[in-house]
């Protein structure tokens, strides 16, 4: 990682995230919704399981989650939103995709430029970033954790791989489809994993300097802001101290 804390940059971004936690509920009420569109039983959707992961780990309470899936399902009005991808650069080439849901795309993808173009960005074409990520999921254990022990646990329980980080934190890659049993799995075997998520995870990282990392929190925050965005991407390794 170049130098940088995997554990402090989890912390200070779920740090930075929970001063927006309404916000948060928002998008994941939003995501629940449009997950159950294909079915309300999480065990038989993917999605839907993974959407009612995250909100639960963001201590959502079961009866909004409730109230979600059925909306979704049908037993309700549930909002016609349009799931859009946006891809571009940031400020030093750095490669940003921003996904939203929306009613209104005009009023969306005018919100993204802007954002992008305030902080030193551009909005590119489809397809003009998205092949330098995957959907990846990633569990990360405190530098407690016996290594070789939580080794052999995840590669049991199907994870792909698990990498030790200059902090002394473990990391463990699950395909996002596992992303859920992995962790149940390893939480049932005593690993409590301290953070972790499906996310479009960049194939290499581009180490940044504190100016320019500062930048693109700027940009990252003023996305995450707007009421049609689910989340920001980028394949920055931003160092921790950005963030204070």
């Amino acid at each position: 990682m170049a130098g940088h804390s995997k554990w402090a940059n989890i912390q200070h971004r779920k740090g930075a995230q929970d001063k927006k936690r309404g916000k948060i509920f928002t998008k994941l009420i939003r995501e629940i919704t449009v997950a159950a569109k294909n079915g309300p039983d999480p065990s038989a959707n993917p999605r839907l399981r993974l959407a009612i992961d995250k909100a639960l780990s963001a201590n959502m309470t079961k009866d909004t989650i409730e109230r979600a899936v059925k909306r979704g399902a049908g037993d309700g009005d549930a909002e016609q939103l349009d799931e859009v991808r946006y891809e571009g650069y940031g400020v030093g080439g750095v490669a940003v995709m921003v996904d939203a849901m929306t009613d209104n795309r005009n009023r969306t993808v005018a919100e993204v430029r802007h954002a992008f173009n305030k902080h030193g960005g551009n909005l590119g074409t489809e397809g003009s970033v998205a092949f330098q990520f995957a959907n990846q999921g990633y569990l990360v254990f405190a530098d407690d954790i016996d290594e070789d022990a939580l080794l052999e646990a995840a590669l049991e329980a199907g994870a792909e791989d698990v990498m030790l980080h200059n902090d002394g934190s473990l990391e463990v890659i699950v395909a996002a489809e596992q992303f859920v049993n992995v962790k149940e799995t390893l939480s049932d075997a005593g690993f409590s994993a301290e953070g972790g998520e499906v996310t479009m995870r960049a194939n290499i990282e581009v180490d940044v300097d504190l100016e320019v990392a500062q930048t693109l929190i700027k940009m990252i925050d003023m996305l995450e802001d707007l009421d049609d965005v689910q989340a920001v991407y980028t394949n920055a390794n931003i160092p921790a101290e950005a963030y204070q």
